[in-house]
């Protein structure tokens, strides 16, 4: 992971990690072949700097500079005929269908890459599916970055994920392939189809359906933006999603089930064999998604420790998943949340669990059991709440009422569901199974609903920065390692990060007192003053409603306490400079100004209000005409003045 890291940061090519990593890895084998132990402080260190050149070698192989079939190096400042693959169906927009395209030619010559297809929405245009072969002649146009501070950016994500470009499909500049070549994506895809077809076709109710089809088969697209938000509330979103949890629970069923198995000679390889077999086949129904696919690597060794009678050896197993099978694939999946909360999920159940165990265990089994489950959820809760503050800004404080009311019942919700989709898949499905699962998961709906009602028990709109989430996963290790082993030692250190985690949130708190900024944010067809002072913001706009989340994401991302909506006004002085505002009316004062802001496409001559008022910078945010603002850019270039859009270069801000 430090070598990955590394590797993120410089730009090193190919042949330096690659040199570096062979000289590191022979040492190391001369190493061990001249000592007779491998307990040697050398032999470690050794061990240590091959695994972070390792590291190196597989960012750099990973980043599509270093690739010479990758489109990256191609001229892309015009058209193209680009030959693509659909290799994933994302969620649509209210104005467009998204897919990931994997890219195999351009212009007839052989090419790499993935990138992102907007295809306009229509009723006439039926959508594309995973694996669809396209022909598309465009131009590729780059992710852009977010035109607001502290949003979502989504450039850098999908940078993560190696895409860096998107093409825009319409009905004239695409042919779709009649005779595409399958892959296992697409035959995974197609089975899902036919199962939830099969599905609608059964007396399911719509959010019911859409549960199922988010239990077993990792699609949440139709899930309704009410029930997901009751889960998130709930601190049970984690239950809607493929993952270790689920994973897991179906290895036990398997295990069991499979028992008789055993009394064959060699049974026991045979079920190791039809386990593992199952678990990939349940992966390729839930679309290998990165989540399934971390999931089933991990419990793929976790199936062969228990077929060596050596489950013990856990932090091994999670060790080797992430490494062997995931890192080296693909180390970019080290900076994806999903990916981070996973692993950190496991790691603290495997750690803090048994800290757990020792500290109480109740003789009685009911409480034992009740025990063992709070155990497991505080565990992991632990483990990816540092994450989930940084990410997401909030935490559900009721996590454990959901999980211990709905993790119990998951082995048989899950069953129950797999037994559902074989027998709907041969048209067997019974009207009482149907009625009977579609209560369970009503049933399921309803408490989860009921703990996200506790308005009191979210804690909304956390602010949380890099080095809170650092220190707390300090304070974490430290404490962790204080109680497996008290000593003073161990004591003195975990209250040094306690008072650096103080530190510098004093120190933030005392920078953010001293801070006054202001600023013209983007939003199509509003206009938005954010005005910051220490911790007030105070925000001057036509329409609150829709600046709600663009201030929010502010006031998370500073730690500003107090907002206030007020009306935006036509004038402003900051820092002794006038700032003018001119709306549609058009109205204005001769007066000289430093900065004009043109709002709601005033219908003006710009030339005549330059000479005018003299303005020294123009501004231009989302609530203009496009056409107006590139007759504004050119008057601005002819006379040589600095001219701003919103909607190209982001949110402005006054010096």
């Amino acid at each position: 992971m430090l070598g990955i890291s590394i590797g993120v940061q410089f730009e090193l090519g190919i042949y330096i990690p690659l040199l570096t990593c062979l000289i590191s890895i022979a040492l190391l084998a001369l190493i061990f072949v001249k000592q007779t132990g491998r307990n040697s402080i050398s032999f470690g260190i050794m061990a240590l700097l091959s695994t972070i050149c390792l590291g190196v070698l597989a960012v750099s192989l990973w980043k599509p500079k270093n690739q010479q079939n990758h489109y990256y190096h191609q001229n892309l400042q015009t058209s193209h005929l680009w030959k693509v693959k659909v290799r994933e169906v994302l969620k649509s927009t209210p104005f467009s269908d998204r897919y990931v395209g994997k890219v195999f030619a351009m212009d007839g010559k052989n090419v790499s890459g993935q990138l992102v297809l907007h295809q306009y929405r229509d009723s006439a245009t039926a959508k594309f599916q995973v694996d669809d072969e396209l022909l598309v002649f465009g131009r590729l146009s780059e992710v852009k970055l977010p035109l607001n501070p502290y949003q979502f950016d989504y450039k850098a994500y999908l940078n993560d994920l190696g895409i860096y470009h998107q093409l825009q499909i319409n009905k004239t500049n695409h042919m779709e392939s009649k005779h595409s070549s399958k892959t296992v994506y697409g035959l995974a895809a197609s089975v899902r189809r036919n199962i939830i077809s099969k599905l609608k076709k059964a007396n399911f109710g719509k959010e019911e359906l859409s549960i199922i089809q988010a239990l077993l088969l990792g699609q949440r697209d139709d899930i309704s933006q009410e029930t997901y938000n009751n889960y998130k509330k709930a601190g049970a979103v984690h239950i809607l999603a493929v993952s270790g949890l689920h994973i897991g629970i179906i290895l036990l069923i398997l295990q069991f089930l499979l028992r008789p198995l055993e009394l064959l000679p060699k049974g026991k390889t045979i079920k190791l064999m039809v386990i593992v077999f199952l678990l990939w086949c349940f992966a390729l129904l839930a679309g290998f998604s990165a989540s399934v696919v971390r999931a089933v690597s991990m419990f793929s060794f976790v199936a062969y420790a228990l077929y060596l009678n050596r489950p013990s050896n856990t932090f091994n197993i999670l060790a080797l998943s992430m490494f062997s099978i995931l890192l080296l694939i693909n180390p970019m999946l080290l900076f994806q949340v999903g990916f981070q909360m996973s692993y950190a999920a496991v790691f603290a159940i495997l750690w803090i669990y048994p800290l757990f165990q020792k500290l109480w265990l109740p003789k009685n089994t009911i409480i034992r059991k009740i025990w063992q489950l709070l155990s497991v959820s505080v565990a992991a809760q632990i483990g990816v709440l540092p994450i989930s503050l940084f990410y997401f800004h909030q935490f559900p404080a009721l996590f454990f009422v959901s999980n211990l009311l709905i993790v119990p019942a998951l082995g048989l919700i899950l069953g129950f569901g797999i037994v559902t989709v074989i027998l709907a898949l041969f048209d067997g499905l019974p009207l009482w199974l149907v009625e009977g699962y579609n209560t369970m998961i009503n049933f399921m709906n309803s408490i989860i609903e009921w703990v996200a009602q506790q308005e009191a028990f979210v804690f909304k709109n956390i602010s949380f920065d890099g080095m809170q989430l650092l220190l707390s996963y300090a304070i974490i290790f430290s404490l962790m390692l204080f109680f497996a082993r008290i000593s003073y030692r161990r004591l003195m250190v975990f209250l040094g990060c306690v008072v650096a985690f103080q530190i510098w949130v004093f120190y933030t708190s005392f920078t953010a007192s001293k801070t006054s900024s202001l600023l013209i944010a983007h939003k199509n067809k509003t206009s938005i003053l954010l005005h910051q002072s220490a911790y007030q913001l105070n925000i001057y706009t036509s329409d609150s409603i829709g600046s709600k989340a663009i201030a929010k994401d502010y006031q998370i991302g500073l730690g500003i306490k107090n907002a206030q909506f007020k009306t935006l006004q036509n004038s402003y002085n900051w820092k002794n400079k006038e700032v003018l505002l001119l709306d549609s009316l058009g109205v204005y004062s001769s007066e000289n100004v430093d900065y004009l802001v043109l709002t709601q496409s005033p219908k003006i001559n710009l030339a005549r209000l330059i000479d005018s008022i003299r303005p020294k910078y123009i501004i231009a945010d989302g609530s203009n005409y496009g056409s107006y603002i590139e007759r504004w850019k050119k008057t601005c270039a002819k006379r040589k003045l600095p001219f701003h859009h919103t909607g190209e270069k982001g949110a402005f801000y006054f010096k």
